[in-house]
């Protein structure tokens, strides 16, 4: 963190209390991409929690609106909710996750504020992909709470979702579009198109069918996506498979100027990214080996 201030990520060993409900839907916000399939979702119920002190503390008081690349981010504070920590945008308490009769998450706890960074490590099944999804609003803790300042992001999923840019492990790229219609599909009012293209180096491809691109810039247009949604709440998986190392710094480059203007950011990553003052929280991942045999289809 800045000079001055600590970052304590947490993640404690309680198990959460799981009930078995008929309701197994998955009600998925809209601009959002959403890469993986919940075979099953089973909520659970609530059970005490401790105050944990998990937290970067920053007092930064504004956060990017939707009116520009460039521009800072709004710190309109919520009409209604429970009070946070000063400052504090993203806070999730004590979050649980089951996937069949596994638990993938148990009791995560984080708090990030304006300009904070985060970094998800762990081996491969750890459920970092997973925190991601629910952090960006796609599936619901079967424990837990999640509130973007004060207010739970499931009271009202549409509005959570303007305010996150989330990048799986996929592209998500229509091939038969070049990259600038490819990027004008997700790219919200204000936002500069060249700023994008020059950022993530795309503007001698910005004419190219997708379906022509290498991998490495396949990444670099999804990267340029998530610079034209104008949210102050990046949530990025993986970011740098397939970039090489010039890439990787144009990487850094967007993340240090999003949080230079209030923004959040969360990443899960296997490599180190240029990313500076930031927090760790560690997943430590199931410790039997056939956890997550029967979903080799999400690795983190």
């Amino acid at each position: 963190m800045r000079s001055g201030h600590r970052c304590v990520p947490y993640c404690s060993a309680r198990r959460c209390v799981r009930v078995r409900s008929s309701d197994n839907r998955l009600d998925i916000p809209l601009g959002l991409e959403h890469t993986g399939t919940d075979k099953r979702h089973k909520r659970g119920s609530d059970h005490d929690r401790a105050s944990n002190p998990a937290f970067c503390v920053i007092t930064v008081t504004k956060r990017r609106s939707p009116i520009s690349v460039s521009q800072p981010y709004s710190s309109a504070a919520p009409s209604s909710g429970p009070a946070l920590t000063a400052a504090s945008l993203l806070e999730a308490n004590d979050l649980c996750v089951f996937r069949g009769d596994r638990l993938v998450l148990d009791g995560v706890s984080l708090r990030l504020n304006a300009g904070d960074a985060m970094l998800l490590t762990g081996p491969n099944g750890a459920g970092k992909s997973t925190l991601l999804r629910v952090l960006a609003g796609l599936r619901k803790p079967d424990s837990g709470a999640l509130a973007w300042q004060g207010q739970s992001i499931f009271d009202d999923r549409a509005a959570h979702a303007e305010r996150v840019a989330y990048i799986g492990h996929q592209d998500a790229l229509k091939p038969g579009l070049t990259v600038t219609e490819n990027l004008h599909l997700f790219a919200r009012p204000g936002a500069s198109m060249a700023e994008a293209l020059e950022a993530m180096d795309l503007l001698p491809l910005a004419d190219l069918p997708a379906r022509l691109l290498s991998a490495g810039q396949k990444r670099r247009t999804a990267l340029a996506r998530v610079l034209l949604a104008q949210a102050p709440l990046w949530l990025l998986d993986e970011p740098s498979l397939g970039l090489d190392s010039a890439a990787i710094t144009l990487l850094g480059n967007a993340m240090a100027a999003h949080r230079a203007r209030g923004g959040v950011l969360i990443a899960t990553t296997h490599v180190p990214l240029p990313l500076d003052n930031s927090c760790a929280l560690d997943l430590p991942g199931a410790t039997d080996p056939r956890s997550f045999a029967a979903y080799e289809g999400d690795e983190a």
